[in-house]
């Protein structure tokens, strides 16, 4: 187990780069069990949890080459389809909630996919129902090992197209039953489909290896299918998240920073919810400016009351900055109601945020209330444990900008999902190191 050792208080200063989207990157590598013929994919985050996949995937028989430090080609034309009953795949696959979306590929072109309960962040329940209810849909049979916690999907003759309202706009169960709708004989529609880019992203890259989806960017998927998948070349987007994380470090410590080649028609609301907290952003070219503000305010509502941040569906606030924007709250002027609708244990963080002498008052596992110091009082210094990744990169930021040097211990949790984080801010100033335990 490794630690963080953060001296705060110090301000940061220059350009930063955001890696590839982690969330997009975990779709676009599954998808390439759908073809036989080689697909080159760049901007691949060089982070934990894709490693972990793509090491699955090359269990599983893909002959992987690494063409340079965020490329790679994968080919999955010799398949070995008994690793996915073998206990090495229910130690692996268990490890990382991003495999179940090697079942939907595996499903549509081999006539069966399994998998084991897969891990994650603990925040809450994460149910697969969508995924397995639109294979189901699809013709597939479904089976359960209670014991060993293993699912499967049979389809020895096929998937056939059909007609299917999501139960959830759950981006991973689109992604998984899109990539098994593409092979299927006949039209599927999905409806109540989630949009976001990452499954924008998805769609082009099948389009691009020969499929037929309609409605893209829409929460209504038309998807004819077609018997063969080509290759392709794909890049993957620069990762929101990240860029959201890097806006809110820059506020809290009072920096001045350009973060560079952010794809702006890609963010969405994020950079509107950081402007409403009071953070001076602007666009230069394809770039973010934040200049250094030495305060911030949240702005109310128009009749006066009390703003607040809540996550949706895309084109709403993604969930994952909900965190963020709670840790930036923290030193603004003026008070925010934070509402986490989806997970019912992100929030629990927040205790060391109030050991730190954060001003935030836990209403119920959903709600929080932020009340800003505006500057009069400094978060102090602590030791504290990363419970998830983006609690993790939180309480990462809160350290920055605390009196005092704080140890962060279970980083593993932050490596899942940000690339050469000690490297890269160390590079614009911050005093951070990695302690091996």
């Amino acid at each position: 187990m490794a630690s963080f050792k953060i001296e705060g208080g110090h301000k940061l200063n220059g350009i930063i780069t955001p890696q590839g989207a982690k969330n997009e990157a975990l779709q676009i590598v599954c998808a390439v069990l759908l073809t036989s013929q080689k697909i080159t994919i760049n901007n691949v985050p060089d982070i934990i949890d894709v490693n972990k996949l793509i090491f699955i995937l090359g269990e599983l028989g893909v002959k992987i080459e690494k063409l340079g430090p965020n490329s790679y080609s994968f080919q999955a034309d010799e398949i070995n389809l008994n690793y996915l009953e073998s206990p090495e795949f229910k130690r692996d696959g268990s490890s990382l909630r991003g495999s179940i979306m090697i079942v939907g590929p595996l499903l549509a072109r081999f006539g069966k996919g399994y998998i084991p309960r897969p891990g994650g962040d603990k925040i809450g329940r994460r149910r697969l129902d969508t995924h397995f209810e639109g294979f189901i849909n699809l013709g597939a049979k479904f089976r359960y090992n209670r014991e060993e916690y293993f699912y499967g999907v049979e389809a020895p003759d096929g998937l056939v197209g059909t007609d299917m309202l999501l139960d959830e706009a759950s981006v991973t169960g689109t992604a998984n039953i899109l990539m098994a709708a593409v092979l299927a004989k006949g039209t599927t529609t999905i409806y109540n489909a989630a949009c976001e880019p990452y499954i924008q992203q998805l769609s082009k890259m099948l389009n691009s290896m020969g499929a037929k989806i309609s409605g893209v960017g829409s929460n209504l998927l038309t998807i004819e299918g077609v018997k063969v998948l080509g290759g392709c070349e794909h890049r993957v987007l620069p990762d929101m998240i990240e860029i959201g994380s890097w806006i809110g470090m820059a506020a809290m410590t009072q920096s001045e920073l350009t973060i560079k080649d952010v794809s702006w028609k890609n963010l969405g609301q994020i950079p509107d919810v950081f402007r409403k907290l009071g953070i001076n952003l602007e666009k230069k070219g394809d770039d973010i400016y934040i200049p250094s503000q030495d305060s911030y305010e949240i702005q109310n509502y128009i009749d006066g009351s009390v703003l607040t941040v809540a996550d949706a569906p895309w084109p709403g606030f993604t969930p994952d900055l909900l965190s963020i924007v709670l840790v930036v709250a923290t030193q603004a002027k003026g008070t925010v109601l934070i509402h986490q609708k989806m997970f019912e244990s992100r929030l629990f963080f927040v205790d060391k945020l109030i050991d730190m002498g954060a001003k935030v008052i836990l209403c119920d596992p959903h709600r929080a209330t932020v009340i800003g110091h505006n500057r009069q009082s400094q978060l102090k210094a602590t030791k504290m444990t990363s419970p998830d990744i983006r609690a993790g990169i939180s309480l990462l930021i809160a350290a920055l900008s605390a009196k005092g040097t704080s140890i962060i211990h279970n980083i593993e949790q932050i490596d899942r999902g940000y690339e050469r984080i000690v490297e890269r801010l160390k590079a614009i100033g911050a005093k951070i190191e990695r302690i091996e335990d």
